[in-house]
């Protein structure tokens, strides 16, 4: 059986490419976005009572994903990318339905010109991402604090970060342009976003957009080099 869904809410998010986005929802807490209410779902009937819950579920698409389709193994990156697993033992973004789940915070409900939207933080989606549901989160029903994680059990330890002095004026320009842009950027890169079969590699030069910047780091010794901050052509 097909069922045909239609968005119920699109994602504003600062996350403008899939690379860098933390694996996990939460792990970034300066990643703010809004989730623009859609089509007969852009009314503020279908959001009252929802400031009562402090976090949501959100069920999306993988939406950049899809056309290049799905395999029954994959290898997590919390296994070096060395190790193949079940797609279903795994939160890979490549999967038979495409679709994905995450557990963020509210921060506030609004309307703009007629656009409803809800604030949430924590957000571990790409700009543009479909929003097909979305539902509170129950504390005494969802959390389950002592189940067993298995070879994710625990939350990765983050990388520290530092910037060169010319980053550092970059970053100060950035930040003024974007209030908290440094605090975004620094947690992207604590959660480590390489490839996990490039841990290690100390002379290559990452590079990932965030909001209206191109973020430039290398990793040497295990630390995080920020060494250039730049505003995006489009929006220089």
């Amino acid at each position: 059986m097909k069922i045909e869904m239609t968005p119920v809410a699109l994602c504003q998010s600062p996350y403008k490419q899939k690379f860098a986005i933390p694996r996990q929802p939460r792990l970034v807490p300066a990643a703010v976005g809004r989730l623009l209410l859609q089509g007969e779902c852009n009314t503020g009937d279908v959001l009252r009572g929802i400031e009562q819950f402090e976090y949501l579920w959100l069920i999306f698409s993988f939406h950049q994903n899809l056309q290049q389709g799905w395999k029954p193994t994959v290898r997590p990156p919390r296994l070096g990318g060395n190790e193949r697993m079940g797609v279903f033992a795994t939160r890979a973004t490549f999967r038979p339905n495409g679709l994905g789940m995450s557990a963020v915070k509210l921060r506030g409900i609004g309307c703009e010109q007629g656009q409803h939207y809800l604030e949430v933080e924590g957000i571990d989606l790409l700009d543009g991402t479909p929003i097909y549901d979305i539902k509170p989160y129950v504390p005494y029903s969802d959390a389950l604090p002592y189940a067993c994680g298995g070879f994710a059990q625990q939350p990765p330890e983050p990388m520290a970060v530092t910037l060169s002095d010319a980053a550092q004026r970059q970053m100060n320009d950035a930040e003024r342009r974007q209030p908290g842009f440094r605090q975004l950027a620094e947690q992207v890169l604590a959660q480590d976003p390489r490839p996990g079969y490039h841990r290690g590699n100390s002379d290559r030069e990452y590079g990932v957009q965030l909001h209206q910047f191109d973020l430039r780091w290398q990793v040497i010794d295990g630390v995080n080099h920020i060494i250039a901050v730049a505003p995006l052509a489009s929006h220089d």
